[in-house]
């Protein structure tokens, strides 16, 4: 393309969401850069402009910006998927959930009857949750009808637990005198199948696979972009890799995500209780990394967990608890760990976001960031809560105190919603959950995510979620939370784009900002919010570039 032209694209509406500008009738492109946005004929005094009609029909936003999302979730793909509601593929093919415990267990066959016969090569499968299937389970020994004599590993759709047959229990040497917390037994002491977070985990991961952000290729890296094409996402994230610490294991980055790359990609390194780096280590080798950044390929970025998944139980919850008095969750890393690693990144200058489902996470993120805060001043740091599906009223009065963040998990109240109403914490708790009416209130900047492949990259279907917040059975989950459709789609392009400290580059359309637009069949402010979700996403513009989606329909 010839950086001198400016190219003008009229559009059924420009929705900017830039406030100085909400609306327009065409945008201008010159190079990779937004020139202005305007009516065609403001516009046709630029000198050389020309006039490119091929979204004259189309809506055009800023293309969307998903701030809590996994590369890895491409590579998932290769693996037999068992959720429990359809999902679509990268390359457009759908996926048909598993409405019964049999029907998981006759992919899971299928699925071994296609691998090789030598016995050493496992079964990976995803998706699977077991609160969708109440009264049944599928442990070791419904996975060992599948097979005795290959290892099955069976991660939950969470990420945080995963399900395994007798034949992995034994290659990881997990069996009735383990001591690590999360290998779930039964009373005589023998291991039931299910591994509770990573300490448990890695036990067999490590041993055969199966993990969401380990092993990421080249090839899962490029179908994640296509992803990103597909739903209107023009910057994604890569929320948790342990392999930034060396030139070689970052290799399939440095391979994916070229100038062709059809998304940007910031990848933020997990910074404490994987990869085996000491904070200050990986503190000094992300400065370095972030001086290599691309357009397409930012780094430098950190981030941490605290707990675990709210319908896995091995969230940290405050009083009152789970119901039914279950236990409470799981810590990821020890409170001390988590200080000395908060304190090492937030010194070096660093962005930091933290995983914490329950309050009680919530709670100890914010005392440890006040403490961190008080002995290293640092303005705008912009550190994040993600997840902050329980964070209170109060603890959002302290997170704009702090100046800190959330990304809030708007996708669990349709995915988990009727679940954590009946099962995990009760129609009370569950209506303040994922708590956007709350945050606006308190003044915390937020973005809404799917953390994909937790649940489907779709920042139209989040929208929806946090302006309907309705459940899979229908009812509404909390009532007072829900947002406008246009505070929504602010929290999905602007809202994310701030929490990755690209606002100046990204997130709404105005001059001088990267082209990055995504292509609409329908407005998502002219459609009734329970379509928002549907709308057809024909593909996006990244930096000028223009990007097909792969998906029928589209």
């Amino acid at each position: 393309m010839d950086e001198q032209l400016t190219i003008i694209y009229p559009a059924r509406i420009v929705r900017t969401m830039d406030p100085a500008r909400p609306e327009a009738e065409a945008v201008a492109v010159r190079g990779a850069r937004i020139r202005a946005v305007g009516s065609v004929a403001e516009l046709r005094e630029f000198p050389e402009a020309v006039v490119d009609d091929r979204y004259a029909d189309k809506v055009l936003l800023p293309g969307f910006v998903e701030a809590h999302s996994h590369a890895g979730s491409g590579g998932m793909w290769e693996h037999a998927y068992v959720g429990r509601f359809g999902r679509t593929s990268p390359d457009g093919r759908l996926w048909p959930g598993c409405a019964t415990v049999a029907d998981i267990l006759e992919r899971l066959r299928v699925a071994e009857r296609q691998l090789p016969a030598d016995p050493a090569v496992p079964l990976l499968a995803w998706g699977l949750d077991p609160i969708y299937y109440p009264g049944e389970t599928v442990l070791a020994r419904e996975l060992d009808t599948v097979s005795t004599v290959r290892p099955v590993h069976v991660l939950h759709a969470n990420g945080h637990l995963a399900a395994v047959n007798s034949a992995a229990l034994k290659i990881g040497g997990v069996d009735h005198a383990t001591q690590v917390e999360g290998v779930v037994k039964h009373a005589d002491g023998t291991p039931t199948g299910e591994l509770r977070e990573w300490a448990a985990m890695s036990l067999v991961q490590q041993k055969i696979g199966g993990g969401i952000t380990g092993g990421i290729t080249a090839e899962a890296i490029r179908n994640f972009g296509q992803d990103a094409v597909n739903t209107g996402t023009t910057t994604v994230t890569d929320l948790g890799s342990a392999q930034l610490m060396s030139d070689e294991t970052m290799a399939p980055y440095l391979e994916a995500v070229t100038e062709d790359f059809p998304a940007r990609l910031s990848v933020f390194h997990f910074g404490a209780g994987k990869g085996g780096v000491m904070p200050a280590e990986a503190a000094a080798r992300l400065l370095e990394l972030r001086e290599r950044s691309t357009g397409k390929l930012r780094m430098g970025h950190v981030k941490l967990m605290l707990d675990g998944s709210i319908q896995g139980f091995t969230a940290r919850l405050q009083e009152p608890g789970y119901l039914g008095g279950r236990p409470n969750g799981i810590w990821i890393v020890s409170p001390t760990e988590f200080e000395s690693a908060l304190s090492a990144y937030h010194r070096a200058g660093l962005l930091v976001h933290v995983h914490c489902n329950g309050d009680q996470a919530t709670e100890l993120f914010l005392n440890t960031m006040e403490k961190v805060l008080v002995a290293h001043p640092r303005p705008d740091h912009r550190h994040t809560v993600t997840h902050s599906q329980m964070t209170t009223p109060a603890q959002y009065k302290r997170m704009a105190a702090l100046g800190m963040c959330a990304n809030i998990f708007a996708n669990h109240i349709w995915a988990w919603g009727d679940q954590h109403i009946d099962v995990t914490v009760g129609p009370d708790r569950a209506g303040r959950m994922n708590a956007t009416a709350t945050a606006l209130r308190c003044g915390v900047p937020f973005s809404l995510h799917c953390d994909t492949p937790v649940t489907p990259l779709s920042p139209l279907a989040t929208v929806k979620h946090a302006v309907t917040r309705r459940t899979v059975s229908g009812r509404i989950m909390g009532v007072h939370e829900r947002i406008t459709a246009a505070q929504a789609l602010n929290a999905v392009t602007l809202g994310g784009a701030y929490l990755l400290k690209m606002d100046h580059q990204a997130g709404s359309v105005e001059p001088g900002k990267f082209a990055d637009l995504a292509v609409l069949g329908a407005d998502p402010l002219a459609v009734p919010a329970d379509e928002i979700g549907e709308i057809d996403v024909l593909g996006t513009v990244v930096g000028g570039t223009h990007h097909a989606s792969t998906v029928r329909g589209a």
